[in-house]
């Protein structure tokens, strides 16, 4: 009878191949073997261990990456033996392990430690592991800063598969930042190099942030393309972080088409005990989820929420959360106290970056503020969103806020790239169009509900984003305005 018996070597170059390029729960399952081998080497069981946290994570699954941490502490006291500086890789597991079980008091201090001690240095490993410590600390710009050092690092010795880990961590880290340019720009890079060295999972994971900077600034069909690629790969791999931002990104698209209901049955499935959102995630998505909950007018899903929203937002997981908690209490609130709701959450969002959440906060407060007929108060605030959307390059969201503009009142303004306003029914998403060409022949809601199989409540809803978008205030109006669209050139 022979044993077949396995190298530690082997499981670890198998394990690291699994988690650039194959299933993560495969990944996670190889290298807890290769850590576990007595007598493989220290050096090789401390970078198993740490992997193995990596491929736990990637699933997204709390229990296995709290089990992969408690594991990985024994392992990197044995390889840190002898060394006379510090181990970052140590802090990083132990704020890891105290953050994921509810000791964040003890987390902050010690990925704390593990940015500091690694973000002035050239190791690439290193840096990256100061990236990750630095988003778990909800330190967006730390996070940036040492991703651009790795991401420099790699590029200075040519070495292509760190610098698809780097953009990694740099695309994601902008993302978070609310600088979806650069964020775009460092993916692209990335997902490039990813490919080229067999990162499909990298890979996946950039195509997620393409998708969502393409829901803030265009072109739509860019989300659906980028978005599709990421969960494509990402479901077949078990990743939950990319399948998460692919689902947000797809949810903002649909909000800022005038599908609300979509957008927030999109999101509750996500979140739902077996949707296969990312655990750390949850709360980004969270404010998009009671954004659509509320323009659908299911304020209930909206308030279901908000315990874990508020949670999220006292974890420090993301400098924006107080602002956006605040945001979504407005926005379920009634009478004079979502005005006192929105302005403490704008005062919020001034200490702290990100346009583009700042400006659907003023965005949002304006529509508010027109419909209870405070068009003085609302052109403010409006203005206001959008000189942030248009800082952000969020011109699918400019180009709404205008026209809500012009339903408060204000004079017709010229677009980013010079021009009149356009009067043709470009704006439109195309279940607007239909809508918009039913009421213009004469249509009532009923019937146009009869006609397109949907409910009167979502004609209403879609009517109102079309008399925005369209900046008119009658059916009238409206009949004329699509005459005029359909009339030939003179």
């Amino acid at each position: 009878m022979t044993t077949t018996t396995t190298s530690p070597r082997a499981d670890l170059t198998r394990g690291l191949t699994l988690l650039a390029d194959g299933p993560a729960g495969d990944a996670h399952a190889t290298l807890c073997l290769a850590r576990d081998v007595p007598e493989a080497d220290p050096q090789e069981s401390r970078a198993a261990a740490l992997a193995a946290v990596q491929a736990a994570w990637a699933a997204g699954e709390p229990d296995a990456c709290v089990a992969a941490l408690a594991a990985a502490r024994p392992v990197l006291a044995r390889s840190a033996v002898g060394r006379r500086r510090p181990d970052p890789a140590g802090d990083y597991v132990d704020g890891m392990l105290a953050l994921l079980t509810g000791d964040p008091g003890s987390a902050a201090p010690a990925l704390g430690r593990a940015v500091s001690t690694c973000r002035g240095g050239d190791d690439g490993d290193l840096l990256l592991l100061a990236a990750a410590a630095a988003l778990l600390l909800g330190d967006v710009e730390a996070a940036c800063e040492v991703g651009a050092r790795a991401l420099a690092a790699a590029r200075s010795v040519g070495d292509e598969t760190r610098v698809a880990r780097a953009t990694e961590y740099t695309a994601y880290a902008e993302l978070r930042a609310g600088r979806h340019a650069l964020a775009r720009e460092h993916a692209l890079v990335g997902r490039r190099a990813a490919v080229r060295t067999g990162r499909s999972s990298t890979a996946a994971h950039l195509d997620a942030v393409l998708a969502l900077a393409a829901a803030v600034q265009g072109p739509r069909a860019d989300v659906g393309r980028y978005a599709g690629r990421a969960l494509s790969t990402a479901r077949r791999h078990g990743l939950a972080q990319p399948v998460t931002l692919a689902e947000w990104a797809s949810a903002r698209a649909e909000l800022a088409d005038g599908r609300p209901a979509e957008a927030a049955a999109r999101l509750s499935s996500l979140l739902a005990p077996a949707g296969g959102a990312h655990f750390a995630l949850r709360g980004l998505v969270l404010p998009t989820l009671v954004e659509a909950a509320v323009a659908a007018g299911d304020d209930a899903a909206g308030h279901d929420v908000v315990p874990e929203l508020a949670a999220w937002s006292r974890s420090a997981a993301d400098p924006q959360g107080p602002a956006l908690l605040l945001r979504c209490r407005a926005l379920l609130a009634r009478g004079e106290v979502t005005d006192d709701l929105f302005e403490r959450a704008h005062a919020a969002h001034r200490e702290c970056a990100g346009d583009f959440e700042r400006a659907r906060t003023l965005d949002l407060h304006g529509a508010w503020l027109r419909r209870r007929r405070r068009p003085v108060d609302a052109r403010a605030r409006l203005r206001d969103a959008v000189q942030l959307y248009d800082r952000c390059g969020a011109e699918p969201w400019s180009r709404a806020v205008r026209a809500e503009l012009r339903a408060a009142g204000a004079a017709p303004d010229r677009a980013p790239g010079g021009g009149a306003p356009p009067t043709s029914l470009a704006g439109l998403t195309p279940h607007q169009e239909r809508i918009a060409r039913c009421v213009a022949a004469g249509d009532t809601n009923r019937e146009v509900a009869a006609r397109l199989s949907v409910s009167v409540r979502t004609v209403d809803f879609h009517l109102r984003n079309v008399f925005v978008a369209l900046g008119v205030r009658s059916r009238v109006e409206l009949a004329r305005r699509v005459a005029e669209a359909d009339a030939p050139p003179p």
